[in-house]
């Protein structure tokens, strides 16, 4: 007989009760707590108890934070269902809210759950607290590293809410013993709880997985494509080694060590007096990574991805701005002998057929199944979903990112939870996925998951295996190329996915030998307080910094408010931080400077920027300028010596955000003194010069560029006389032909029709 878990603020029989869930909970509601758990065994569930609990005793509100707005609204949809309270009480937060309507509804929500982009932006404009937070459950917390939002919610939560208490979950943690403790760290974790599926209480639930590893071998027409692609890399690699940079292990040579290599070449660029060989040898990297990709496109996807990726190489080198080191691989002589082979290749990687076959014979003997494909990169799940698209019965869809390129568009979210949802109810029966579908999709109906190819980290691979087996047994299968990196990536899996579980089990063991330490030296510090009730509180309110709305896309402001900044978050028409009324600051990143010098915005900003302030900095942040777009090292040079002579602009440079953010707390903290003036930030920019706004006009015409209407405009004086010209007149204008000349009049008399 079931039986189900009896909450007041949990409906009745509606969560089975589970002894492993409840015990985790009970320790997760006795400290902030890391509860490890595989995938498919109710990580939500223990969270819906905690947040039960803590909604009971303190009468407080509780968030849960996930990644992806598809898991937001599963997660906010399971909530509605299975807590006792009104429906408006459960509030869903994602970027697509008004920020002045997610204020309003803060306010009333008990529950929320959000993005943790959307709580970070919040929390930096103010519009929130998490003083009467009385606890944030943080889903995948393995993210919690670096710089992602959860490092930072986190933080500002134990700083401002009275009795805080977290839950972070995660079926996969991480391999390494730093990774793990960074999670705890980050997160303020004090006990780690672990449950594996070896367990006697999880045993019961466990449904069986079936993991196949499929071997293939890459057909020879494929080697031989391989084969002009190697002679590309080896032939970069020898005039690498020639400039003096040995690359340890040639062709093997991992991409995180030519990255290594890469970043110590740009860091020589900005040793002040580099040699010349520097620049050379930056180039030949970028065609190594180039070429190293196409061979792993052609060892592990196929002649159709590596196709597409030719294709890209080809439309990047013939675009105006096209870098060096483009040009010069699409110009080799193997390279367009691949590319001309592509065309005429009748092969095709085994794997497509094999995964074909696989989900056929799946579909057939089961026909109520459902199937997630997994590859690494787009080009193959439009491939994947092609082939499939072909077979009787199979109704495949692709599920990829947001972001789109080059005959490569995106999936916007909304798109995203619609194409799950059609998943769920059978409308698709096999979803070709990139990893956007690996974390926490709760699809209990997958029957079979097929990786097109192993994946080195450990934390994805568990990901991707933990979306079948959930309800009933599963099947994964795992495609192979023999003598590839498929293999490499094959073992290092393995071998990671090992080193994890034993290293949460001995962290297990760690902090609770720890545990009673870190209780003594509280009681320590509890006792120590009771002497200092006569002192009074510094005064930590630290001197002001404005910022602009979109810099809380960069980690600036979060370190400005760590370090102590009164900070506030505007609309600021001109500059991106203000300190004080007479000085503004405008902060690019390397790669930023470099594209509006490009576009020509980086000279209107600099002369917005000094003619409503009395002293403008230009901060330039990170390293990699002089090699972001392959721009003529002379062209910046020029740059910044207009900004600073001409602008009288000041420039500084910066490691990174955080380093950014200690450089604007000192200009304020100089500029205001003792007495933090409010800062009033002024200045709009200033609207285009008549000439600019005359060029706008002429270049709107189809097929003219600015320096043709400049050229209009010279020869006719007037944008009137342009328009008024016969196409003999247009046509003596240097850049305008007949057929351009023809254009102009065309859309100057033709009649509007709407």
């Amino acid at each position: 007989m079931v039986k189900y878990i009896q909450h007041p603020l949990i409906k009745p029989d509606s969560a089975e009760q589970r002894l492993y869930q409840l015990d985790l909970a009970g320790k997760a509601l006795s400290s902030s707590t890391l509860v490890v758990l595989p995938t498919g065994l109710g990580k939500t569930i223990v969270a819906l108890l905690v947040m039960a609990s803590r909604l009971e005793t303190t009468g407080k509100k509780v968030v849960m934070l996930s990644p992806t707005k598809p898991l937001v609204e599963q997660h906010a949809a399971f909530f509605s269902q299975m807590l006792n309270l009104k429906p408006e009480e459960v509030m869903t937060f994602t970027g697509n809210l008004p920020p002045a309507k997610r204020e309003k509804m803060w306010e009333k929500g008990r529950v929320i759950v959000s993005t943790p982009q959307v709580i970070e932006n919040d929390l930096l404009t103010k519009r929130i607290s998490l003083r009467d937070v009385a606890h944030i459950t943080f889903d995948e917390a393995h993210r919690a590293v670096g710089n992602y939002s959860y490092t930072y919610i986190a933080e500002e939560y134990f700083n401002q809410a009275k009795e805080p208490l977290c839950l972070a979950i995660t079926a996969s943690p991480g391999s390494s013993d730093e990774k793990i403790a960074e999670v705890c760290e980050s997160l303020h974790i004090e006990k780690v709880a672990v449950k594996t599926e070896d367990d006697s209480d999880v045993a019961p639930y466990i449904h069986h997985k079936q993991v196949e590893w499929v071997h293939l071998k890459l057909p020879d027409e494929m080697q031989s494509l391989k084969g002009l692609l190697d002679k590309v890399l080896e032939d970069r690699i020898q005039k690498l080694d020639e400039l003096g940079y040995r690359l340890p292990y040639g062709k093997k040579t991992s991409k995180k060590e030519l990255l290594g290599l890469q970043r110590k070449m740009q860091g020589q660029l900005r040793s002040g007096n580099p040699d010349p060989s520097v620049y050379s040898s930056i180039s030949l990297m970028a065609e190594i990574l180039k070429a190293g990709h196409a061979i792993e496109v052609i060892e592990t996807q196929g002649v159709g991805a590596l196709a597409r990726y030719v294709d890209r190489l080809e439309r990047e080198a013939c675009t105006k701005g096209a870098s060096k080191a483009s040009k010069r691989l699409m110009e080799d002589l193997f390279m367009r002998q691949l590319s001309h082979r592509l065309k005429e290749c009748g092969a095709e990687h085994p794997k497509l057929e094999t995964v074909c076959n696989i989900v056929k014979e799946q579909l057939t003997s089961n026909p109520d199944s459902r199937v997630i494909v997994f590859t690494n990169f787009r080009d193959t799940a439009e491939m994947v979903t092609d082939a499939l698209s072909e077979i009787e019965d199979i109704n495949p869809v692709k599920f990829v990112g947001q972001s789109s390129k080059y005959k490569d568009k995106g999936l916007t979210q909304k798109q995203q939870v619609e194409i799950i949802d059609h998943f769920k109810q059978g409308n698709f029966n096999v979803l070709v996925a990139t990893s956007v579908a690996e974390e926490g999709l709760d699809i209990p109906a997958t029957d079979l998951v097929v990786f097109y190819e192993p994946i080195p980290s450990e934390i994805r691979s568990i990901q991707r295996k933990g979306r079948t087996g959930r309800k009933h047994a599963g099947r994964v299968v795992v495609l192979v190329t023999k003598g590839t990196r498929d293999e490499g990536y094959y073992w290092s899996s393995a071998n990671r996915e090992k080193k994890m579980q034993g290293n949460i089990k001995q962290l297990q063991e760690t902090l609770a030998t720890d545990e009673q330490e870190n209780a003594f030296i509280k009681e320590k510090q509890r006792s120590l307080e009771d002497f200092d009730n006569n002192v009074e509180p510094a005064d930590e309110s630290g001197p002001e910094v404005v910022a602009d709305q979109r810099e809380i896309r960069s980690t600036v402001t979060r370190n400005l408010q760590k370090a102590g900044a009164s900070l506030s978050v505007r609309t600021l028409e001109v500059g991106d931080y203000v300190v004080s009324e007479n000085i503004a600051i405008e902060r690019k990143e390397s790669g930023d400077f470099v594209n509006s010098l490009i576009e020509g915005k980086l000279f209107e900003q600099i002369s917005n920027l000094t003619r409503t302030y009395e002293k403008t900095i230009l901060i330039i942040e990170g390293g990699g300028l002089f090699n972001a777009r392959r721009i003529n090292p002379s062209s910046i040079y020029g740059a910044m010596l207009s900004i600073s002579m001409d602008f009288e602009t000041t420039i500084l440079h910066t490691r990174d955000a955080e380093e950014t953010a200690a450089l604007i707390l000192q200009i304020a903290k100089r500029q205001q003194g003792k007495d933090k003036k409010p800062i009033n930030p002024h200045g709009k920019k200033a609207a285009p010069i008549l000439s600019k706004q005359q060029e706008y006009i002429v270049s709107a015409i189809p097929q003219l560029g600015p320096q043709a209407a400049r050229n209009l405009l010279e020869h006719f004086g007037s944008v009137e006389a342009v328009m008024k010209a016969c196409e003999e007149e247009l046509r003596e204008v240097k850049l305008i032909g007949p057929k351009t000349a023809a254009r102009i009049r065309e859309v100057v008399c033709s009649e509007y029709k709407g």
